[in-house]
Protein backbone atom coordinates (compact mmCIF):
# COMPACT_ATOMS: atom_id res chain seq x y z
CA UNK A 1 0.00 0.00 0.00
CA UNK A 2 1.05 3.60 -0.75
CA UNK A 3 1.79 6.03 2.18
CA UNK A 4 0.20 9.65 1.36
CA UNK A 5 4.35 10.85 0.81
CA UNK A 6 4.49 8.35 -2.84
CA UNK A 7 0.77 9.82 -3.61
CA UNK A 8 2.16 13.58 -4.18
CA UNK A 9 5.94 12.28 -4.77
CA UNK A 10 5.29 11.50 -8.03
CA UNK A 11 3.31 14.28 -9.38
CA UNK A 12 5.83 16.95 -7.52
CA UNK A 13 8.80 15.13 -9.39
CA UNK A 14 7.35 15.50 -13.18
CA UNK A 15 6.59 19.11 -12.33
CA UNK A 16 10.00 19.65 -10.96
CA UNK A 17 11.79 17.85 -13.95
CA UNK A 18 9.50 19.89 -16.53
CA UNK A 19 9.97 23.12 -14.72
CA UNK A 20 13.91 22.45 -14.90
CA UNK A 21 13.70 21.70 -18.16
CA UNK A 22 11.74 24.33 -19.44
CA UNK A 23 13.77 26.81 -17.39
CA UNK A 24 17.11 25.77 -19.16
CA UNK A 25 15.94 26.38 -22.78
CA UNK A 26 17.38 23.34 -23.77
CA UNK A 27 14.30 22.48 -25.40
CA UNK A 28 14.29 22.57 -29.49
CA UNK A 29 12.54 25.74 -30.27
CA UNK A 30 11.45 27.30 -33.95
CA UNK A 31 12.78 30.76 -32.87
CA UNK A 32 12.53 33.30 -29.90
CA UNK A 33 9.32 33.47 -28.19
CA UNK A 34 6.65 36.58 -27.62
CA UNK A 35 8.67 38.20 -24.65
CA UNK A 36 12.26 37.95 -26.10
CA UNK A 37 10.91 39.94 -29.21
CA UNK A 38 9.27 42.59 -26.70
CA UNK A 39 12.54 41.77 -24.74
CA UNK A 40 14.51 43.15 -27.80
CA UNK A 41 12.58 46.46 -28.27
CA UNK A 42 14.11 49.86 -28.06
CA UNK A 43 11.88 50.42 -25.36
CA UNK A 44 13.96 47.84 -23.43
CA UNK A 45 17.18 48.84 -24.86
CA UNK A 46 17.05 46.86 -27.73
CA UNK A 47 17.49 47.93 -31.56
CA UNK A 48 14.22 47.51 -33.46
CA UNK A 49 10.80 49.22 -32.66
CA UNK A 50 7.70 46.57 -32.03
CA UNK A 51 4.70 48.12 -32.75
CA UNK A 52 1.24 46.78 -32.42
CA UNK A 53 -0.93 46.73 -36.07
CA UNK A 54 -3.50 49.70 -35.63
CA UNK A 55 -5.58 51.68 -38.33
CA UNK A 56 -3.24 54.31 -38.55
CA UNK A 57 -0.07 51.83 -38.91
CA UNK A 58 -1.84 50.31 -41.87
CA UNK A 59 -2.18 53.38 -43.49
CA UNK A 60 1.24 54.81 -42.94
CA UNK A 61 2.87 51.30 -44.25
CA UNK A 62 0.72 51.03 -47.31
CA UNK A 63 2.98 51.15 -50.09
CA UNK A 64 3.19 49.34 -53.02
CA UNK A 65 5.55 48.81 -55.73
CA UNK A 66 3.75 51.74 -58.40
CA UNK A 67 4.73 50.55 -61.87
CA UNK A 68 3.78 52.18 -65.18
CA UNK A 69 5.24 54.06 -67.71
CA UNK A 70 6.88 57.70 -67.73
CA UNK A 71 5.82 60.52 -70.25
CA UNK A 72 8.43 59.46 -72.73
CA UNK A 73 6.89 56.55 -73.72
CA UNK A 74 3.34 57.16 -72.99
CA UNK A 75 3.42 60.44 -75.45
CA UNK A 76 5.46 58.65 -78.44
CA UNK A 77 3.03 58.97 -80.82
CA UNK A 78 2.45 55.66 -82.94
CA UNK A 79 4.51 55.42 -85.86
CA UNK A 80 2.90 55.66 -89.60
CA UNK A 81 3.55 52.20 -91.33
CA UNK A 82 4.32 54.26 -94.30
CA UNK A 83 6.99 55.95 -92.95
CA UNK A 84 10.61 55.21 -94.09
CA UNK A 85 13.19 54.22 -91.79
CA UNK A 86 17.26 53.36 -91.79
CA UNK A 87 17.12 49.54 -92.03
CA UNK A 88 13.93 49.09 -93.38
CA UNK A 89 13.71 46.52 -96.58
CA UNK A 90 12.23 47.42 -99.70
CA UNK A 91 10.71 45.61 -102.71
CA UNK A 92 10.82 47.58 -106.07
CA UNK A 93 8.94 46.55 -109.10
CA UNK A 94 9.77 48.48 -112.34
CA UNK A 95 8.06 48.48 -115.81
CA UNK A 96 9.52 49.73 -119.02
CA UNK A 97 7.33 50.35 -122.12
CA UNK A 98 9.92 48.95 -124.28
CA UNK A 99 11.13 45.39 -125.39
CA UNK A 100 14.38 45.58 -124.97
CA UNK A 101 14.53 48.12 -121.48
CA UNK A 102 17.52 49.04 -118.98
CA UNK A 103 16.92 46.56 -116.17
CA UNK A 104 14.03 44.21 -117.67
CA UNK A 105 15.86 40.99 -119.12
CA UNK A 106 15.39 39.60 -122.43
CA UNK A 107 11.99 39.42 -123.58
CA UNK A 108 10.55 40.77 -120.29
CA UNK A 109 9.65 44.46 -119.19
CA UNK A 110 9.39 44.21 -115.70
CA UNK A 111 11.97 44.06 -113.20
CA UNK A 112 11.68 42.72 -109.46
CA UNK A 113 13.66 44.08 -107.03
CA UNK A 114 13.28 42.43 -103.85
CA UNK A 115 15.04 43.36 -100.00
CA UNK A 116 16.60 46.36 -101.13
CA UNK A 117 17.86 47.71 -97.48
CA UNK A 118 17.88 51.26 -96.58
CA UNK A 119 21.05 52.20 -95.53
CA UNK A 120 22.03 53.81 -92.20
CA UNK A 121 21.81 57.34 -93.62
CA UNK A 122 18.82 56.82 -95.37
CA UNK A 123 19.43 56.06 -98.86
CA UNK A 124 18.94 53.07 -101.19
CA UNK A 125 20.54 52.39 -104.59
CA UNK A 126 18.80 51.85 -107.54
CA UNK A 127 20.38 50.82 -111.06
CA UNK A 128 20.22 53.89 -113.56
CA UNK A 129 18.52 56.14 -110.88
CA UNK A 130 21.39 56.05 -108.72
CA UNK A 131 21.29 56.69 -105.05
CA UNK A 132 18.10 57.99 -103.56
CA UNK A 133 17.06 59.09 -100.07
CA UNK A 134 14.70 57.05 -98.94
CA UNK A 135 14.65 57.45 -94.81
CA UNK A 136 11.54 60.17 -94.12
CA UNK A 137 9.54 59.34 -96.93
CA UNK A 138 6.68 56.90 -97.57
CA UNK A 139 6.77 54.55 -100.71
CA UNK A 140 4.91 56.66 -102.59
CA UNK A 141 7.21 59.86 -102.32
CA UNK A 142 9.82 57.55 -103.49
CA UNK A 143 7.96 56.22 -106.11
CA UNK A 144 7.93 59.74 -107.49
CA UNK A 145 11.31 59.90 -107.20
CA UNK A 146 12.48 56.47 -108.76
CA UNK A 147 10.18 57.46 -111.98
CA UNK A 148 11.56 60.82 -112.33
CA UNK A 149 15.10 59.76 -112.79
CA UNK A 150 14.19 57.05 -114.78
CA UNK A 151 12.00 58.98 -117.03
CA UNK A 152 15.22 60.41 -118.72
CA UNK A 153 16.59 57.34 -119.82
CA UNK A 154 13.33 54.96 -120.34
CA UNK A 155 10.33 55.97 -121.77
CA UNK A 156 7.14 56.06 -119.90
CA UNK A 157 8.71 53.85 -116.70
CA UNK A 158 6.04 52.74 -114.13
CA UNK A 159 7.12 51.61 -110.37
CA UNK A 160 5.74 50.10 -107.58
CA UNK A 161 7.71 50.56 -104.07
CA UNK A 162 6.51 47.90 -101.25
CA UNK A 163 7.79 48.42 -97.19
CA UNK A 164 8.84 45.34 -96.58
CA UNK A 165 9.85 44.09 -92.88
CA UNK A 166 12.84 45.53 -91.75
CA UNK A 167 15.67 45.57 -89.03
CA UNK A 168 14.56 49.61 -88.86
CA UNK A 169 10.85 48.49 -87.43
CA UNK A 170 11.23 45.60 -85.46
CA UNK A 171 11.18 45.17 -81.99
CA UNK A 172 13.12 42.43 -80.31
CA UNK A 173 10.46 39.96 -77.40
CA UNK A 174 11.74 37.82 -74.49
CA UNK A 175 11.03 36.07 -71.85
CA UNK A 176 7.96 34.28 -70.46
CA UNK A 177 5.97 35.15 -73.63
CA UNK A 178 4.24 32.73 -75.93
CA UNK A 179 6.70 33.36 -78.82
CA UNK A 180 10.15 34.94 -78.19
CA UNK A 181 11.63 36.46 -81.34
CA UNK A 182 12.19 39.67 -83.58
CA UNK A 183 8.98 41.02 -85.15
CA UNK A 184 7.91 43.82 -87.50
CA UNK A 185 6.12 47.07 -86.23
CA UNK A 186 3.07 46.50 -88.63
CA UNK A 187 0.05 48.20 -88.90
CA UNK A 188 -2.33 46.00 -86.18
CA UNK A 189 1.35 46.13 -83.94
CA UNK A 190 1.77 49.78 -83.77
CA UNK A 191 1.07 49.68 -79.65
CA UNK A 192 2.93 47.34 -76.90
CA UNK A 193 -0.87 45.56 -76.08
CA UNK A 194 -1.03 44.61 -79.84
CA UNK A 195 2.52 43.20 -79.98
CA UNK A 196 2.35 40.96 -76.98
CA UNK A 197 -0.76 39.73 -78.30
CA UNK A 198 1.25 38.85 -82.07
CA UNK A 199 3.79 36.80 -80.05
CA UNK A 200 1.35 34.24 -78.42
CA UNK A 201 0.53 36.58 -75.25
CA UNK A 202 2.54 35.45 -71.62
CA UNK A 203 2.92 32.11 -70.44
CA UNK A 204 3.35 32.76 -66.56
CA UNK A 205 0.65 33.89 -63.97
CA UNK A 206 -1.21 37.17 -65.96
CA UNK A 207 -1.64 38.50 -62.20
CA UNK A 208 2.22 38.73 -61.81
CA UNK A 209 3.32 39.78 -64.93
CA UNK A 210 5.54 42.62 -65.17
CA UNK A 211 6.14 43.83 -68.89
CA UNK A 212 9.29 45.97 -69.28
CA UNK A 213 10.18 48.25 -72.35
CA UNK A 214 14.06 49.00 -73.10
CA UNK A 215 14.41 51.79 -75.49
CA UNK A 216 17.76 53.21 -75.65
CA UNK A 217 18.61 54.62 -72.03
CA UNK A 218 15.34 54.29 -70.69
CA UNK A 219 13.43 51.86 -69.35
CA UNK A 220 9.70 51.32 -68.10
CA UNK A 221 7.93 49.06 -66.71
CA UNK A 222 4.29 47.92 -66.28
CA UNK A 223 1.85 44.86 -65.07
CA UNK A 224 0.42 43.17 -67.56
CA UNK A 225 -2.96 43.21 -66.15
CA UNK A 226 -3.01 47.40 -65.82
CA UNK A 227 -1.65 47.43 -69.63
CA UNK A 228 -4.62 45.35 -70.83
CA UNK A 229 -7.29 46.54 -68.08
CA UNK A 230 -6.65 50.29 -69.05
CA UNK A 231 -5.79 51.00 -72.21
CA UNK A 232 -4.55 54.68 -71.80
CA UNK A 233 -1.71 53.15 -70.57
CA UNK A 234 -0.62 51.59 -73.63
CA UNK A 235 2.27 52.76 -75.93
CA UNK A 236 3.32 53.04 -78.94
CA UNK A 237 6.51 50.80 -80.36
CA UNK A 238 9.38 51.96 -81.80
CA UNK A 239 12.33 50.43 -84.03
CA UNK A 240 14.69 48.80 -81.63
CA UNK A 241 12.67 48.42 -78.60
CA UNK A 242 13.51 45.36 -76.54
CA UNK A 243 10.44 44.00 -74.76
CA UNK A 244 10.93 41.80 -71.53
CA UNK A 245 7.75 39.81 -69.48
CA UNK A 246 8.79 38.48 -66.44
CA UNK A 247 7.43 37.07 -63.46
CA UNK A 248 7.57 39.29 -60.44
CA UNK A 249 10.72 38.62 -58.41
CA UNK A 250 8.90 39.83 -55.10
CA UNK A 251 9.24 37.21 -51.72
CA UNK A 252 8.69 37.39 -48.54
CA UNK A 253 10.37 34.58 -45.37
CA UNK A 254 7.52 32.82 -43.26
CA UNK A 255 9.18 31.15 -40.40
CA UNK A 256 7.85 29.89 -37.26
CA UNK A 257 4.82 27.81 -36.28
CA UNK A 258 3.03 28.06 -39.74
CA UNK A 259 2.38 25.58 -42.40
CA UNK A 260 5.26 26.14 -44.22
CA UNK A 261 8.98 27.86 -43.58
CA UNK A 262 10.05 28.94 -46.46
CA UNK A 263 11.33 31.94 -48.93
CA UNK A 264 8.00 32.17 -50.70
CA UNK A 265 6.87 34.24 -54.19
CA UNK A 266 3.99 36.92 -54.41
CA UNK A 267 1.23 35.23 -56.41
CA UNK A 268 -0.90 38.73 -56.50
CA UNK A 269 0.16 42.22 -57.19
CA UNK A 270 -0.81 43.22 -54.01
CA UNK A 271 0.06 40.97 -50.53
CA UNK A 272 -2.11 41.71 -47.03
CA UNK A 273 -0.79 39.83 -44.11
CA UNK A 274 -3.53 37.48 -43.38
CA UNK A 275 -3.10 35.92 -47.35
CA UNK A 276 0.50 35.67 -46.56
CA UNK A 277 -0.39 33.76 -43.51
CA UNK A 278 -2.84 31.64 -45.61
CA UNK A 279 -0.51 31.70 -48.49
CA UNK A 280 2.08 29.02 -46.16
CA UNK A 281 -0.49 26.94 -44.93
CA UNK A 282 -2.60 29.27 -41.94
CA UNK A 283 -1.09 29.04 -38.54
CA UNK A 284 -0.48 25.40 -37.02
CA UNK A 285 -3.30 25.18 -34.69
CA UNK A 286 -1.43 23.04 -32.12
CA UNK A 287 1.61 24.84 -31.71
CA UNK A 288 0.91 28.38 -32.66
CA UNK A 289 0.80 31.67 -31.07
CA UNK A 290 -2.28 33.75 -32.36
CA UNK A 291 -1.12 37.22 -30.49
CA UNK A 292 2.30 36.58 -31.28
CA UNK A 293 2.22 36.76 -35.15
CA UNK A 294 5.04 39.05 -36.34
CA UNK A 295 6.25 41.11 -39.30
CA UNK A 296 10.20 42.16 -39.60
CA UNK A 297 11.03 44.77 -41.90
CA UNK A 298 13.59 47.64 -42.58
CA UNK A 299 11.38 50.60 -42.88
CA UNK A 300 12.76 53.57 -44.46
CA UNK A 301 12.99 56.39 -42.18
CA UNK A 302 9.69 58.33 -44.04
CA UNK A 303 7.66 55.93 -43.28
CA UNK A 304 8.82 54.61 -39.81
CA UNK A 305 9.00 58.10 -38.80
CA UNK A 306 5.38 58.49 -39.73
CA UNK A 307 4.14 55.11 -37.90
CA UNK A 308 6.15 56.40 -34.60
CA UNK A 309 4.79 59.66 -34.66
CA UNK A 310 8.23 61.30 -35.06
CA UNK A 311 10.78 63.26 -36.77
CA UNK A 312 14.24 62.79 -35.78
CA UNK A 313 14.75 59.34 -37.12
CA UNK A 314 17.33 59.15 -40.00
CA UNK A 315 18.18 56.24 -42.21
CA UNK A 316 15.80 52.59 -42.44
CA UNK A 317 15.27 51.39 -39.14
CA UNK A 318 14.28 47.92 -37.98
CA UNK A 319 10.52 47.61 -37.30
CA UNK A 320 8.40 44.48 -35.91
CA UNK A 321 4.78 44.61 -36.38
CA UNK A 322 2.54 42.73 -34.51
CA UNK A 323 -0.53 41.77 -35.23
CA UNK A 324 -2.76 40.15 -32.49
CA UNK A 325 -5.33 37.83 -34.32
CA UNK A 326 -7.80 37.31 -31.22
CA UNK A 327 -8.17 41.03 -31.08
CA UNK A 328 -11.96 41.84 -31.66
CA UNK A 329 -10.02 43.75 -34.81
CA UNK A 330 -7.39 41.54 -35.54
CA UNK A 331 -8.16 39.68 -38.29
CA UNK A 332 -9.46 42.95 -39.84
CA UNK A 333 -5.83 44.64 -39.35
CA UNK A 334 -4.34 42.06 -40.58
CA UNK A 335 -6.03 41.69 -43.98
CA UNK A 336 -5.49 45.54 -44.34
CA UNK A 337 -1.72 45.10 -43.17
CA UNK A 338 0.51 45.22 -46.55
CA UNK A 339 3.16 42.69 -46.84
CA UNK A 340 6.40 44.25 -48.65
CA UNK A 341 9.19 42.75 -50.63
CA UNK A 342 11.88 41.38 -48.19
CA UNK A 343 9.30 41.07 -45.18
CA UNK A 344 9.82 38.36 -42.40
CA UNK A 345 6.76 36.68 -41.06
CA UNK A 346 7.19 34.90 -38.01
CA UNK A 347 4.97 33.42 -35.80
CA UNK A 348 5.57 32.49 -32.52
CA UNK A 349 4.93 29.15 -30.47
CA UNK A 350 2.21 29.13 -28.01
CA UNK A 351 3.07 28.67 -23.75
CA UNK A 352 1.81 25.71 -23.91
CA UNK A 353 4.02 24.05 -26.60
CA UNK A 354 7.27 24.24 -24.33
CA UNK A 355 5.22 22.28 -21.73
CA UNK A 356 4.48 19.87 -23.77
CA UNK A 357 7.87 19.28 -25.55
CA UNK A 358 9.20 19.24 -21.81
CA UNK A 359 6.91 16.18 -21.02
CA UNK A 360 7.84 14.57 -24.27
CA UNK A 361 11.64 14.94 -23.38
CA UNK A 362 11.30 13.94 -20.16
CA UNK A 363 8.63 10.56 -21.14
CA UNK A 364 11.59 8.35 -21.58
CA UNK A 365 13.19 8.84 -17.96
CA UNK A 366 9.89 8.07 -16.04
CA UNK A 367 11.65 5.11 -14.85
CA UNK A 368 14.09 7.66 -12.39
CA UNK A 369 11.07 9.66 -11.22
CA UNK A 370 9.49 5.88 -10.17
CA UNK A 371 12.90 5.32 -8.26
CA UNK A 372 12.39 8.65 -6.51
CA UNK A 373 8.62 8.37 -5.30
CA UNK A 374 9.55 4.27 -4.33
CA UNK A 375 12.72 5.75 -2.13
CA UNK A 376 10.26 8.45 -0.68
CA UNK A 377 7.80 5.68 0.23
CA UNK A 378 10.00 3.51 1.34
Amino acid sequence: MNSPMSRWARPVAILAAVSMVSACNVLPRVGPNKREIFAGSVQQQGDAFVVSVNDRVTRATAVAPALGFSSGFINASELGSDTIRPGDTLGLTIWENVDDGLLAAEGANATLLEEVQVDGAGFIFVPYAGRIRAAGNNPEAIRRIITAKLEEQTPDPQVQVRRLAGDGSTVSLVGAIGAQGVFAIERPTRTLAAMIARAGGVTINPEIARVSVIRGGQTGTIWFQDLFKNPQLDIALRGGDKVLVEEDTRKFTALGATGSQSLVPFETQTLSGLEAIAQVGGLLSNAADPTGVFVLRNEPAEIANQVLGRGDLIGAQRMVYVLDLTQPNGMFHARDFAIRDGDTLYVTEAPFTQWDKAISALTGTLSSVNTVSTAAGG
